[in-house]
């Protein structure tokens, strides 16, 4: 297995990926909604990926409801925004909570009946007044805390549901002024304001098994490399002070953000401390550059990689119906679910 995650470029694997699965042997895939019909095409992909390398890699998706979801009706149901269950949880904390966990099991059940085995969710981002609205309403509120208790009532539904949560964006994008997807975020706020605000709501989810970075400079630790490429942030914020012991995924590699060909930005976020690259867009010539500088996924990322996948377990049978129709009682007054929803 070599350290990176790869899309793919449509419906179906042509023979050219197929050829490049073999050769380049990655450690897992990431699906968009290029990828999505039905779910039977769904299942298909996810076969035909898995049989091609031989053994059952991860496969992984952007599922967190609201603008972020890659599968919708009408084959599948619409989820709130992370915000909806913050304004539950402040009207009363319990109720935010098990409708977080709530919706985070039904989605899990989504997933799993495609053999979809992770989800890039939960967010613990912290936003404020003046950033770009690329986090907004996905993010569960503003208070660390808060935040905090959320994630953790989403990763632990999905978990149960035998999905694995993928915290992101460690060690926060919440603060940027600007997208990553299209430019480089630079975040000028103070380290000690840093550490109990951004920092401090990755903190009680340092032991989930997978987290993703953030494409942000933190100009007070390190002034020049976003978190992604940064040796300090990884080491002293992301390991050492947030305490994340989980496998270290790096957002998405052909991002705006960073800078540098395909290969020099693989080998900048590895150098930095990341475990695993992750590269999205499916274009066959970048996912060639990533592949020739991942190198085999050995040492303490094999070894976090492995307890992660140790943590996918078959969920427990339940009753999907009821278990919906509980989710819309909870959430109703706070949300309302779009026509069509399955």
């Amino acid at each position: 297995m070599r350290a990176f995650i790869t899309g793919v470029a449509g419906l179906a694997l042509t023979g050219a990926e197929r050829q490049f699965l073999k050769e380049a042997q990655p450690w897992g895939l990431i699906l968009f909604k290029r990828n999505v019909a039905d779910p039977a095409s769904i299942r298909r992909l996810i076969d035909d990926f898995r049989t091609t390398l031989g053994r059952r890699a991860p496969v992984l998706i952007d599922q967190e409801g609201g603008r972020v979801q890659r599968l919708g009706p009408p084959h599948w149901p619409s989820y709130p925004p992370g915000a909806a269950y913050g304004a539950l949880y402040d009207r009363k904390r319990e109720t935010g909570l098990a409708a977080a966990k709530l919706g985070a099991s039904l989605i899990a059940a989504d997933l799993a009946a495609l053999g979809i085995d992770v989800d890039c969710a939960p967010i613990a981002d912290v936003p404020v007044a003046g950033a770009d609205p690329i986090i907004g309403d996905r993010a569960y509120g503003t208070e660390p805390a808060k935040v905090a208790a959320i994630a953790g009532a989403v990763a632990t539904g999905l978990l149960d549901g035998g999905v694995l949560p993928v915290v992101k964006h460690i060690p926060g994008h919440g603060r940027a002024t600007s997208d990553s997807h299209e430019k480089l975020p630079v975040v000028a706020t103070d380290r000690a304001t840093l550490e109990v605000t951004d920092f401090a709501a990755f903190r009680p989810l340092a032991g989930l098994p997978l987290g993703m970075t953030a494409h942000v400079v933190f100009s007070a630790i390190d002034p020049v490399a976003p978190a992604t490429t940064s040796v300090t942030i990884v080491r002293d914020v992301i390991r050492d002070s947030i305490g994340f012991s989980g496998l270290l995924v790096s957002d998405d590699v052909s991002m705006g953000a960073l800078s540098g060909s395909l290969g020099e930005r693989t080998k900048a976020a590895l150098a930095a401390g990341c475990d695993m690259i992750l590269h999205c867009n499916g274009k066959m010539d970048e996912m060639h550059a990533v592949a020739n500088a991942a190198p085999e996924l050995a040492g303490d990322a094999k070894r976090r990689a492995t307890a992660a996948l140790a943590m996918r377990k078959p969920a427990a049978p339940v009753d999907v119906a009821a278990l919906r129709a509980e989710f819309f009682k909870l959430m109703t007054g706070s949300w309302q679910p779009a026509p069509g929803s399955a």
